[in-house]
């Protein structure tokens, strides 16, 4: 049941009307949406158009405009990849790996979510995040400016600094890993929603894990580490990439997250 036009809408809709409105379009959590949205509404004209986006399948993310991540609150947009709260995960893992970690990258940063909770986390660290999408590199800035952070426009290690190489303590790569052939059977808020560079992660959803871990030795500095999150069914092969590439490794899983990070460290 699609949620009237804004036009048909009491310009300040009651809290009531919100919650009425998102529950008949199908929101599971409509008393918890409601609230964010309107939280989120800079004035109560916008709170309308806000619901009608929402109603109509539109991350409630993207609706309001922030993402939580790790305990901070990340920006961002239409066009840009909502980080899942799995990858806290990754996050964590790399803070345990390496917490005395200098130099910092966020490849494939979409947001900048997972560099900018390293760097919230490490302190002062030496931040850098690329993307090939110029509307994720758009955002991300937002995200790692105030870290003093740098992002960066291009294809994987093309995108970078060449006065990285070696001196990378955490390569935290969240890599489409998502079959081409499985991209139809994703929920819509993803399949319709999202870039589909963010989503498709080639036949068997490894062709940019590869590539990362096959690239990454030569960036990273001497026990420096790569992070790559992946699916359970997909970690062997994984696991097998990274150590094909000279790299000590590990594999990482939560129960809690249901998530599966592989851990590369480039021998010292």
């Amino acid at each position: 049941m699609p949620f009237p036009s804004p036009s048909a809408v009491p310009p300040s809709p009651s809290r009531d009307a919100v919650v009425t409105a998102l529950r008949a379009a199908g929101c599971v959590f409509a008393e918890d949406e409601a609230e964010l949205i309107l939280a989120a509404a800079p004035t109560p004209q916008d709170i309308a158009p806000m619901v009608e986006r929402r109603a109509a399948g539109l991350p409630l993310e993207l609706v309001v405009g922030w993402a939580e991540f790790h305990g901070r609150r990340v920006s961002v947009e239409p066009g840009v990849f909502v980080p899942r709260r799995r990858t806290e995960f990754l996050v964590e893992q790399a803070i345990a790996q390496a917490p005395d970690a200098s130099v910092v990258v966020d490849l494939c940063c979409g947001s900048g979510a997972v560099g900018a909770a390293l760097a919230a986390a490490l302190g002062a660290v030496e931040l850098h995040a690329a993307d090939i999408d110029p509307a994720a590199v758009r955002c991300a800035r937002r995200n790692v400016a105030a870290l003093g952070g740098r992002v960066h426009t291009g294809d994987l290690f093309e995108a970078l600094p060449g006065t990285l190489r070696g001196r990378v303590d955490i390569l935290a790569a969240n890599v489409p890993y998502v079959p081409s052939d499985e991209i139809g059977l994703l929920p819509p808020e993803a399949r319709d929603h999202e870039p589909l560079v963010a989503l498709d992660g080639g036949a068997d959803g490894l062709d940019v894990l590869r590539r990362v871990a096959a690239g990454a030795p030569g960036w990273l500095a001497p026990g420096g580490c790569l992070l790559v999150e992946t699916s359970s069914r997909q970690a062997p092969a994984a696991v097998d990439a990274f150590t094909a590439a000279g790299l000590r490794t590990r594999l990482a899983a939560s129960d809690e997250w249901y998530a599966h990070v592989v851990i590369g460290v480039r021998p010292s």
